[in-house]
């Protein structure tokens, strides 16, 4: 029996759930060039209309999660510090970004007697401001993608053993499994695609300011939805630009660092590179903001580039992750198991 797909139960759930939120255009929009890049002989159930749907939808559900008033899921990396990661914190408390740990936790510890003993570096944290207790910590986003990975090759893994022991049922909740990494995991790498998430300029410039860029705290939302719409940039548009994906190399390092958190890091790294060319095309009047200001190329090739990349790097981690997968052994041996003891209750009866 061929199993049934999980999305011929749900696809019609999505034909009237319709949003209309730019900042999650933004986010489908990188998730869908993802999608694009991947090659013909990327699993097949992926490109149903469905799945490829309920990739799309997932991409906002990270800031779904900030829109609570629970304070502990607040906290969670997921719903906020996993969103964003301002690199000058890590080097104002003496870490080197060459040499980062993969480990997130190993990470808190070193950051947290680094911002100690670099005190005067760091502002004091506004309690008041802090009830969810994020504000000092420098984000998690570089870890947040790495462990992503690692459960999106995690559930590749275990779907090559259903695929073959499993009943269809089995099948499709592996599958939406997946499905569901793949779509979350596509919202942190869209951030990190935007470079405001990768520096304490986040909300407009702040310190030592000699060129006079802008402290507009507004500049953020601009560029995560407001530039996009008013410049009508839509994923029709950027597909045709898009390459195939090609899987980043996760073969083990010297060093012992995780190779998909080295990726990672780089790609943040590059991204905080155009952090102050962002700050010039402001200064410049490129971004459009003011209402009678027209769209001008410059700013619509830097924002599409940006879309563009974010969509490039997460087809790569896809890849990536399923082209590493391994079978999940102890899952086979126990559905090996199941298969000889109804095997052996069926020659009792």
């Amino acid at each position: 029996m061929k199993p049934r797909s999980y999305f011929a139960f749900v696809l019609p759930l999505f034909a009237s759930a319709v949003l209309h939120a730019w900042d999650y255009h933004g986010h489908r929009t990188v998730n869908q060039l993802a999608l694009k890049s991947l090659p013909a002989d990327f699993p097949a159930f992926v490109r149903e209309a469905g799945a490829m749907e309920r990739v799309m939808f997932l991409s906002g559900e990270p800031d779904r999660w900030r829109n609570t008033p629970d304070l502990t899921m607040k906290h969670s990396g997921g719903s906020w510090t996993d969103h964003f990661c301002d690199l000058e914190q890590l080097t104002d408390a003496g870490l080197d970004l060459a040499t980062l740990t993969s480990f997130r936790f190993e990470f808190v510890v070193q950051f947290a007697a680094g911002r100690a003993a670099n005190a005067d570096k760091f502002p004091a944290v506004d309690v008041a401001k802090n009830s969810d207790h994020t504000r000092e910590w420098p984000g998690f986003a570089p870890w947040a993608i790495t462990e992503y990975f690692g459960r999106l090759r995690s559930g590749f893994g275990y779907l090559k053993v259903m695929a073959e022991l499993g009943t269809p049922e089995e099948v499709a909740n592996a599958q939406a499994n997946i499905l569901y990494v793949m779509g979350v995991m596509g919202h942190y790498v869209g951030d990190c695609a935007q470079p405001l998430h990768t520096t304490n300029h986040y909300n407009g410039w702040v310190g030592d300011n000699p060129k006079g860029y802008t402290k507009w705290s507004g500049i953020h939302s601009w560029i995560d939805g407001g530039f996009v719409a008013k410049a009508g940039i839509t994923f029709a548009g950027l597909a045709p630009r898009v390459k195939p994906a090609a899987a980043i190399s996760v073969a083990s390092r010297e060093d012992g660092r995780d190779p998909m958190f080295v990726a990672v890091m780089d790609y943040l790294l590059a991204q905080h590179q155009l952090v102050e060319p962002l700050y010039q095309l402001e200064k410049a009047g490129k971004l459009s903001h003011g209402r009678d200001e027209a769209i001008v190329p410059e700013g619509r090739a830097f924002i599409e580039g940006q879309l563009l990349q974010g969509g490039q790097m997460l087809g790569a981690i896809w890849l990536a992750a399923w082209k590493n997968a391994v079978p999940d052994t102890y899952l086979r041996t126990q559905l090996v198991k199941r298969q000889g003891g109804a095997g052996a209750s069926a020659k009792s009866k």
